[in-house]
């Protein structure tokens, strides 16, 4: 059987650049349309969290301030709860072995810039997996948890990789704005990644090797589908 481990954000704040501190989490359809599309896919998901503690969905991802329907927000909601010990019950992403998984897979919401960019066990299992040409895929900020990713010389893992993430664009026009702590599309192309961009809000996926980054909640189904493509897992689609 197909095994993703799904690494979650734990933060539930975030320190603006203001210093006012923001409530966040993961964003629910992130995690909820990635993980139907691997569970209807017969794989078997794994949720890991720093220290083990059960991540916090972002209350505006399910409402209309994340420009979420009603509908939609539902649908989350139901899926969410129906995975719910999982998600109560994480393990610790310290005591994850790579190796055992064949893919790993990040979702956003703004969390990932408060714990998982720095968090250095994740840089140690995401070096661990890319160095054995294991799937790695990241969708909206969760690309930013590959910031924590170094190479035993201290550079960049993903230095030189084509990548997509929630670009600069759309964080000044449906994000945090002027109040972003930090720019990640700004900062992994300071850190040597090569990203690429589609239109705001549009559904874009890259694929660069084992690599898999979706842009922005749009592109969740297709990012999880790509994972799956890659481990030649039929998706019916």
């Amino acid at each position: 059987m197909t095994k993703i481990l799904m690494i979650v954000t734990g933060a539930d704040r975030l320190t603006l650049a203001d210093g006012a501190s923001h409530p966040t989490g993961y964003w629910a359809e992130e995690l909820a349309a990635s993980h139907k599309v691997f569970r209807d896919a017969g794989a078997e998901v794994d949720i890991a969290t720093p220290g083990g503690i059960a991540p916090t969905v972002d209350a505006i991802s399910l409402d209309s301030r994340g420009g979420v329907s009603d509908a939609d927000a539902a649908t989350f909601r139901d899926y969410l709860a129906s995975i719910s010990y999982d998600l109560t019950n994480p393990r610790a992403i310290a005591d994850v072995d790579a190796s055992a998984y064949d893919a790993i897979y990040i979702p956003g919401g703004h969390g990932p810039m408060a714990d998982l960019a720095t968090d250095s066990d994740l840089g140690r299992l995401l070096t661990d997996a890319d160095g054995r040409g294991q799937v790695i895929a990241a969708l909206c900020h969760g690309p930013a948890a590959l910031l924590a990713a170094r190479r035993p010389d201290g550079t960049f893992t993903f230095a030189g990789r084509r990548l997509v993430v929630f670009t600069d664009e759309e964080e000044r026009q449906g994000g945090l704005g002027d109040t972003t702590p930090w720019w990640v599309e700004t900062t992994l192309r300071e850190r040597g990644a090569t990203v690429e961009t589609g239109m705001p809000w549009s559904n874009t996926v890259v694929v660069d090797d084992n690599l898999v980054t979706g842009q922005n909640p749009q592109s969740s189904v297709a990012t999880a589908q790509r994972v799956l493509k890659k481990l030649g897992v039929p998706t019916g689609n």
